[in-house]
């Protein structure tokens, strides 16, 4: 399935799945990044997926004024790990760089020193305060990739949430387009009125601007407990009341989720399929508890049997 990734993408093909990971945190031992990386190995080896996406997390706190549920300890970059710890995996890596703190020069030299990466997706800073602090922004960032770094081919973010607010996400995501993104990966998605809202002003803009448009990849993922459900609301992923309160009430708050995820990925793809908007998936466990990642596990098999060809949705 992870055959003539760039093709894929730069064709508009709609179905893409990838899978996410976090790198180890910096102050793992190596023995232990070792043994993290050799399971992360064969348990991910055999999966009939397009991409494996390796996160670079960064320090949010300045992004709200809630309390984080979990500490912020930085870890292992993701082009580090990818090369030195799971190498072996032939699935196609996508990177992400975060430019958050990030100078003109240090970003320049990442280039520099990663230009033989085949798949990036740049993260915009948390906060206006981070911007400010070293006068360099996304569009500076897609600006240098283009000098630096010009066959690797790039991705870029969009938050559903985002645009119940402003109203502005799929031109944002148009912006991206005109600065070289070829594919969007969404936040975790709980959301669907928000996500369809989007999808709808995506693709009727892009009738508009009779332009094609190109494929937004959605994140879903398992929440398992409820200090989990509240991490995710501190990370800005939208849950509805409703919801919420079902998943906080429910006798099994993981099967629950399962469910809602993968209900979610059905009504995407209902909605997107009578629109023929190239739609994908991308699954993660936000945490790093067994059973969350088992249960992610189980939402990508189910997205994947969603996508079998022939395949009636509900």
């Amino acid at each position: 399935m992870n055959s003539s990734l760039r093709s894929k993408i730069l064709e508009g093909n709609a179905g893409l799945v990838f899978y996410s990971l976090t790198p180890p945190k910096i102050t793992t031992e190596e023995a232990k990044v070792l043994t993290i990386a050799n399971n992360q190995i064969e348990r991910l080896k055999n999966l009939n997926i397009d991409a494996l996406i390796l996160y670079d997390i960064q320090d949010e706190t300045l992004r709200t004024e809630k309390e984080r549920t979990f500490s912020f300890i930085p870890t292992i970059t993701p082009e580090l790990y990818g090369r030195n710890f799971i190498s072996e995996l032939s699935i196609p890596k996508i990177i992400y760089k975060s430019i958050a703190n990030q100078t003109r020069e240090e970003f320049e030299n990442w280039l520099k020193q990663n230009e033989d990466l085949e798949y990036t997706v740049f993260v915009g800073a948390s906060s206006h305060q981070q911007i400010e602090a070293t006068n360099f922004s996304l569009s500076d960032a897609y600006n240098l990739k283009k000098k630096y770094s010009p066959n690797t081919l790039l991705g870029g973010i969009t938050i559903p949430e985002r645009h119940s607010k402003k109203k502005d996400e799929h031109l944002r995501i148009f912006n991206k387009i005109e600065y070289g993104c070829s594919f969007f990966v969404s936040q975790c998605v709980y959301n669907i009125n928000d996500t369809k809202n989007l999808l709808s002003d995506y693709f009727y803009n892009s009738l508009e601007r009779e332009c094609n448009i190109a494929p937004i990849i959605f994140t879903l993922a398992p929440c398992g407990s409820l200090k989990t459900l509240q991490f995710m609301e501190w990370l800005g992923i939208e849950v509805p009341g409703w919801l919420y309160n079902d998943l906080k009430h429910s006798k099994d708050i993981l099967e629950a989720s399962i469910n809602t995820s993968t209900n979610i990925a059905i009504e995407i793809l209902n909605y997107a399929n009578k629109k023929n908007i190239p739609v994908g998936f991308n699954v993660e466990s936000i945490s790093i508890k067994k059973e969350e990642i088992n249960a992610a596990q189980e939402i990508l098999n189910n997205i994947l049997n969603l996508l079998k060809p022939g395949k009636q949705l509900l």
